[in-house]
C-alpha cells in the first residue's frame, strides 16, 4: 500500500519540487499540495493521508496551528518543514505534535527516507538529536515560558508509568538517552524485533503518538534528566 502524503508550502516553486521527488519515489503517492495552513487542515480531513509535510512560515493559518489541528484530529503524522535549525519554532511544533523537522535545503534521498520512516511511525529525528532537542525543550518549555507541567505538555494528560513492566519503563528510559532499536537490542540481549514490541507497548500504554513524545514523556517524569548521556 502506498504512502499517501500532502506538501504544504506557500512557495510554489518548492511545493511543487518537493511533490515531484516524492510522486516519483515507488510506494509513496502524493495526493494534493496546499499553499497555506487552511488548505492543508481541509486537505487532511478529506483525504486522510498517511504524512503532511507542512512549512512553518505561511500566510493566514500557519504551520504550527495546521499541525495542532491536523495531530489532534486524525492519526497523520506531520513533518514541519523550515528554513531555520533548532528554534522556537521546533519548540512549538513539538508542543503541536509534529513527528518530525526537516531543513528545506534537505537532500532528495533523505527527504524520501524521511517520509518512510515518519510514515512508520517512528519520529525523523536522528537519536541523538532527539536527546538534546527535547533535554532543552524541557528544561525551557517556549521561549519566554516556564517548563510546562506534564498536565499540559504534547505528551498529553499526567501519565503514570506504573502501567508499564520494568522492561518497558527501561526501554523508555534507553529512548530518552537517544539509543536506537539495534542499540537497545544490543543493551538488552535481545533481538530487535522484541525491542519494537517494548517500543509498541510504551506507546500504547502511554498514549503516545509516536519515539519524540515518549522522550517527552521521560524527561518530564525524571526517569531522565537534561544531560544524562548514560553509560
Amino acid at each position: 500500500m502506498s504512502i499517501r502524503v500532502v506538501v504544504a508550502d506557500d512557495q510554489e516553486l518548492v511545493r511543487s519540487g518537493f511533490a515531484m521527488i516524492l510522486d516519483a519515489q515507488p510506494g509513496i503517492d502524493v495526493v494534493a499540495e496546499a499553499g497555506d495552513g487552511a488548505e492543508a487542515i481541509d486537505a487532511v480531513r478529506r483525504l486522510a493521508p498517511d504524512v503532511l509535510l507542512l512549512d512553518v512560515r505561511m500566510p493566514g493559518v500557519d504551520g504550527i496551528e495546521a499541525a495542532r489541528v491536523v495531530c489532534a484530529e486524525s492519526g497523520c503524522r506531520v513533518v514541519m518543514l523550515t528554513t531555520f535549525d533548532i528554534d522556537e519554532y521546533v519548540y512549538d511544533a513539538l508542543y503541536a505534535g509534529a513527528s518530525g523537522f526537516l531543513l528545506k535545503d534537505v537532500r532528495r534521498d533523505d527527504l524520501v527516507h524521511a517520509v518512510r520512516v515518519v510514515a512508520a511511525g517512528d519520529s525523523l529525528l536522528a537519536p541523538s538529536v532527539t536527546r538534546r532537542l527535547v533535554a532543552d525543550f524541557v528544561r525551557r518549555g517556549r521561549p519566554g515560558e516556564a517548563a510546562p507541567p506534564p498536565s499540559s505538555s504534547p505528551a498529553g494528560p499526567s501519565r503514570h508509568l506504573g502501567v508499564l513492566t520494568a522492561r518497558e519503563e527501561e526501554t523508555l528510559r534507553l529512548l530518552a538517552r537517544g539509543l536506537s532499536n539495534a542499540e537497545i537490542a544490543a543493551e538488552f540481549v535481545v533481538s530487535e524485533h522484541t525491542v519494537k514490541t517494548h517500543v509498541s507497548n510504551v506507546l500504547s500504554k502511554l498514549a503516545l503518538r509516536d519515539r519524540v513524545q515518549a522522550v517527552i514523556c521521560a524527561y518530564e517524569h525524571g526517569l531522565v534528566v537534561p544531560g544524562d548521556q548514560g553509560p
